[in-house]
């Protein structure tokens, strides 16, 4: 519904078009937001979902077959764990839960959009590791959330709507339902309700679901372990690519990597600033364990929406994903490699193709220097 699918490359072509701007004057951005229709409804809701944070014990209760006038529900029973990252500009969930129908686990990332006044909500499941997509969109008003998107179900277009109501410090409650009619009538099919957690089963649950891998698997889930904890960075990236142009900006920053989801996925948070200004990057990667390939997802603080996937896998401790996407009206191929060169150094960098892989050109380039080590719990049996 919502088709910001490529919202990374957006970004990269407008900072090397734009010089930024886009990106790193909050100031001209709120001018320029002042130049459209006044909206009596624009508000801060950045703190919306605030009353999210903690860890919850859920019951859930779950339509077996949506949309199709089934009358069966199935129950599970679980922990929620919520927590701010990237200084308030994204929440993420995981939940865990069990039931007769088997066992359910699910990751979301909440991204707020501080132009819109609206956040945007993408779910993952952990069986492929890919973010599911479009994303639902919405806002709070009197206390009451209201999210939609479109989606195809059973090769019929839907409306998908979400809603979190009931909200107290120490409860609240959620709901999924399915429009087939353009929102004239609604299916509830997923409702759960959530209590908070003591905080002994909150210290537990979290430390649980914060836990990486033991390095056992150097090329597969544990891949990105090397990259935990907080690192400088120097980027060094070219201003105009695709054009012959060899003028090349820099920038210095720190990036923070944490494992979430019990190593199934990690979190990358960068700020960085240059002559041209400050740059807000956040990065999510999720695990795929059938394919044993990782996708990379991008946002960055003015978007508020998550980018594509960016997929491949590791070889030999050297990391190749990629991606097709369009820049500038042009389609090009993305390459994205990131390399451990010592126990404190590590190196990525992107290329575009516009001959379908035959020659590369790299237009920006990231080196690492560790300042502090990885200290998270071990991954749970």
């Amino acid at each position: 519904m919502y088709p910001l699918r490529h919202a990374w490359i957006c970004l990269l072509t407008c900072m090397f078009g734009c010089g930024l701007q886009a990106v790193v004057t909050p100031k001209a951005a709120g001018a320029a937001a002042q130049t459209g229709p006044p909206y009596a409804a624009e508000r801060d809701g950045r703190h919306d979902f605030d009353f999210h944070f903690g860890t919850w014990k859920t019951h859930i209760s779950k339509l077996r077959h949506s949309t199709t006038g089934s009358p069966t529900w199935v129950t599970l029973d679980g922990t929620v764990v919520v927590r701010k990252i990237w200084d308030g500009r994204a929440n993420l969930e995981e939940v865990e839960a069990d039931g007769a129908a088997g066992h359910f686990e699910d990751l979301a990332l909440f991204l707020y959009n501080p132009q819109a006044h609206q956040w945007s909500i993408t779910f993952a499941g952990s069986n492929d590791g890919t973010l599911g997509f479009p994303s639902s969109i919405g806002e709070f008003k009197n206390g009451r959330g209201e999210f939609f998107d479109q989606e195809i179900r059973n090769g019929k277009s839907i409306l998908v709507r979400m809603i979190w109501s009931k909200i107290t410090p120490n409860s609240h409650h959620y709901e999924q339902a399915f429009s087939s009619d353009g929102g004239r009538t609604w299916e509830t099919n997923f409702a759960a309700s959530l209590t908070r957690e003591a905080p002994a089963v909150a210290k537990a649950a979290a430390g649980r679901l914060a836990g990486h891998g033991a390095g056992t698997d150097p090329d597969g889930q544990d891949a990105f372990d090397f990259g935990l904890g907080t690192w400088k960075e120097h980027t060094v990236r070219l201003l105009h690519p695709l054009t012959g142009s060899k003028t090349w900006m820099q920038m210095d920053g720190v990036s923070v990597d944490k494992p979430i989801w019990n190593g199934r996925a990690n979190i990358v948070e960068l700020e960085s600033d240059g002559p041209t200004g400050h740059l807000e990057l956040l990065s999510l990667r999720l695990y795929n364990p059938r394919s044993r390939e990782w996708n990379l997802y991008f946002a960055t603080s003015q978007v508020g929406i998550v980018s594509g996937a960016m997929t491949g896998a590791f070889n030999d401790g050297r990391g190749e994903f990629f991606s097709e996407e369009s820049v500038k009206g042009r389609g090009v191929l993305v390459r994205f490699t990131v390399t451990k060169v010592a126990a404190n150094s590590e190196r990525s960098e992107q290329a575009f193709s516009a001959d379908g892989g035959k020659t590369w050109e790299v237009n920006w380039i990231n080196t690492y220097t560790r300042i502090q080590g990885p200290s998270p719990p071990k991954r749970s049996i």
